[in-house]
């Protein structure tokens, strides 16, 4: 799986990341034990994080009935069945979340958006220091196709994983696709993905620097909570202001 230059970086790491949790949601539209093209791209990645110790999960979204929606649990809001609740916990316990995804139309696909949309529910829940959940937690995409657009759904997916709260760092993404036009996919006998050199130097390049980060955020802490804790600003306080409250 790793090539040679690979298996060495791995083998010189000079830090220890067997305390980090990473999980993958594969925002595929096929449901498995259907091969999935964007799981092909997945594997140096996770691969690279094992050999470091990582405990890795994966998860392909269409695989389970996660209902449409805004809100944490959408039974709550006439859902019959939401299987997103679980599937969060994983989020929650993970340092490392990686969004992949196939391009349709040169987007993201339906169930990445759908996924983004449920991460977005739960934002609004607060860790110990008073952040939003996702304050300390780094992000990173892959995405493949065989048409244009891996720039663009890059662009997307990690402007709402920053915005939720994930850091994102240099190089955070990485993708495949064909000649332009309809070709053969990322796995297809002959497509020359796995083989990509592009592809495969900037999801090594993706994967160290997520781990990098989030060796550097859980080692420091988390992010300082200075000047981002919703809990006080409800509270009536305004940072570096005097509040009135106190006076």
């Amino acid at each position: 799986m790793l090539n040679e230059l690979q298996q060495k970086w791995c083998a010189e790491a000079d830090k220890d990341y067997s305390d980090l949790r990473a999980l993958f949601i594969n925002c595929t539209l096929k449901r498995s034990p259907e091969p999935s093209h964007t799981d092909g791209l997945v594997r140096i990645a996770r691969t690279i994080m094992e050999q470091n110790g990582v405990t890795v999960e994966a998860v392909r979204a269409v695989d389970h009935e996660i209902a449409t929606g805004v809100y944490p649990d959408m039974t709550e809001h006439g859902w019959a069945k939401d299987e997103w609740p679980a599937i969060f916990k994983q989020v929650e316990a993970a340092d490392i979340l990686v969004l992949t995804s196939p391009i349709w139309l040169g987007e993201k696909s339906s169930v990445c958006t759908q996924i983004i949309e449920r991460l977005y529910a739960n934002s609004h829940l607060l860790n110990d220091q008073g952040q939003y959940a996702y304050y300390g937690r780094v992000g990173g995409c892959l995405v493949t196709g065989n048409e244009d657009g891996v720039k663009h759904c890059a662009m997307n997916i990690l402007y709402s994983l920053q915005h939720l709260g994930y850091v994102v760092p240099p190089q955070a993404d990485a993708g495949w696709i064909g000649p332009a036009g309809p070709g053969p996919s990322y796995l297809d006998e002959g497509s020359g993905g796995p083989e990509n050199d592009f592809t495969n130097r900037n999801t090594t390049f993706m994967t160290w620097n997520l781990l990098h980060l989030a060796r550097m955020i859980k080692d420091a802490g988390g992010i300082p909570a200075h000047g981002n804790q919703r809990s006080l600003w409800e509270a009536g306080c305004r940072f570096d202001y005097p509040n009135p409250e106190y006076r």
